[in-house]
């Protein structure tokens, strides 16, 4: 397996040298002692790839967390807990780490973490649960802090991580036309907007695109949101209990499932956007996070992947220095609905589903038309890609953990047997 080599800086191109790529694929973070202001750098293109992010976190994955305190007979105020937790912990490390990193760093709850939870969580008390998300978090912590987790990460060629990216994005890009079968006025709305903006207001592309979705729910009666309350979350500490039998079946799968499926896709996709993300910080980072909330109900906190490259786009903005402002926007929504806990979680809950998919799907096409382009640059590479990209796509689970580590292991093992042990070829006969 090879190192990837960093992407080189656009400024560093000599004159008369052909152009430099998109921004997105080859400007990286600014220079340290070169950090403009949040306020002088902030965009509305990137608050509003922010808010989508949050957007899509909360009317997606969040339903498998509540779908999880159900599984484990979790009352109002714990569970309420749970998501004031998660949101909580999501925004502070979002805002704390775009800001030191300048980087638009996004993070969010382990979504596998909460599937393996809908089935298991039944089987041991919350206290032993608790007990268990407080060793995920220090392992992940420990995992992050030394370093181990980077270095594997970089033995990744970049077409893989590349067409890793294009294999999770692959299934958003198509939701905006399978969400025309079922709600054709709202995904054609979304479409069509999207397109005419992008011609003629194309910083502003994804929030007219949003609009005349949200119009068009309207129109045909699909925006179901009932607001009875708004009341303050009002977090629950509970006192851990550890068990072997818990540590078995939450903590092992649970550190698994979010170092393979959430931080190593997280970590791609950062650095198929031009970045070099620091793992060290990063991962160490969220594990303590996660670790310090685990009290309150929070099972991990982790870099995110798919709401992230709505982020880190050249949707967010043009200049990839300017971008860490969609992931302090990000942070800054989260802590705002994670203050109130559950009660304004109906507010997303309420937007239709293909309202959510066609918006998502669009913010993404600037990511996906990146990894894809990473992914076929280099002709040695591009079988062990396409590996990579079908199986990430395929949307397969093996043994608790999601397609993304399968497409990266498939594609990381072609790359090897395709390069490493390619003998020298023998001369055609004459």
């Amino acid at each position: 397996m090879s190192s990837k080599t960093p992407t080189p800086h656009p400024d560093a191109a000599p004159p008369g040298s052909a152009p430099p790529e998109p921004a997105h694929a080859a400007e990286g973070p600014p220079e340290p002692g070169t950090r403009p202001g949040l306020f002088r750098d902030a965009s509305l293109s990137a608050v509003l790839a922010g808010f989508v992010a949050v957007v899509v976190s909360y009317s997606g994955p969040l339903v498998i967390v509540l779908a999880a305190a159900s599984a484990g007979h979790l009352n109002t105020a714990q569970t309420s807990s749970w998501v004031w937790a998660i949101s909580i912990g999501s925004g502070l490390t979002c805002i704390a780490l775009s800001l030191r990193t300048k980087m638009p760093v996004i993070t969010a709850w382990s979504t596998p973490g909460a599937a393996l939870l809908v089935t298991s969580l039944g089987a041991y008390s919350y206290a032993e649960a608790i007990g268990a998300f407080i060793v995920t978090g220090l392992v992940i912590t420990l995992v992050g802090l030394t370093g181990v987790f980077g270095w594997l990460m970089r033995q990744v060629p970049t077409a893989v991580v590349s067409a890793m990216l294009a294999g999770i994005l692959f299934s958003f890009g198509t939701g905006v036309f399978t969400s025309l079968k079922t709600a054709p006025l709202i995904a054609g709305s979304v479409l069509v907007a999207y397109l005419l903006a992008k011609r003629w207001l194309p910083r502003y592309a994804v929030l007219v695109a949003l609009a005349a979705g949200v119009a068009a729910s309207a129109v045909s009666s699909r925006l179901d949101i009932h607001l009875d309350r708004i009341e303050l979350a009002k977090p629950v500490l509970t006192t851990p209990e550890f068990s072997l039998a818990s540590l078995i079946g939450i903590a092992v799968p649970m550190i698994l499932a979010t170092l393979a499926s959430q931080n190593a896709p997280g970590m791609a996709v950062l650095t198929a956007s031009g970045y070099e993300p620091k793992d060290r910080l990063l991962i160490g980072s969220t594990g303590l996070v996660s670790t310090a909330l685990a009290p309150f109900g929070s099972h991990a906190i982790n870099l995110a992947a798919i709401t992230a490259a709505i982020c880190t786009g050249p949707e967010s903005h043009r200049d990839p220095k300017r971008r860490y402002v969609a992931g302090v926007s990000c942070g800054a929504f989260y802590l705002l609905i994670g203050a109130f806990g559950s009660t304004l979680v109906v507010l997303f809950a309420g937007l239709p589903k293909e309202l959510v998919a066609a918006v998502a799907g669009v913010a993404l096409l600037g990511a996906l038309a990146g990894g894809l382009t990473g992914a076929v640059k280099e002709e040695k590479d591009r079988e062990a890609a396409l590996i990579t990209f079908l199986a990430t796509a395929s949307g397969v689970t093996l043994f608790g953990i999601g397609s993304a580590f399968w497409g990266l292991l498939f594609g990381v093992i072609a790359h090897f047997v395709l390069t490493r042990w390619r003998g020298t070829p023998t001369e055609p006969a004459k």
